[in-house]
């Protein structure tokens, strides 16, 4: 039984120490923050590029 109580303990002792899941995690929030900013970017384009199209529309109609 105490064997397996140290067995426990030094897995769990590995998995504190291991840092592949603080990556995962650090990945993650990146992908997300770049998702967000190209989100963000083509809405504000594509709002823009819209008034664009509108003012030339109505620039051609008048004409």
């Amino acid at each position: 039984m105490i064997e397996a109580v140290e067995y426990l303990r030094i897995r769990l002792a590995g998995l504190c120490k291991s840092e592949r899941g603080a990556s995962a995690v650090e990945y993650g929030l990146l992908v997300s923050l770049i998702a967000i900013a190209i989100i963000v970017a083509v809405t504000t384009l594509g709002t823009k590029l819209s008034t664009v199209f509108t003012n030339t529309s109505n620039s051609l109609k008048t004409s």
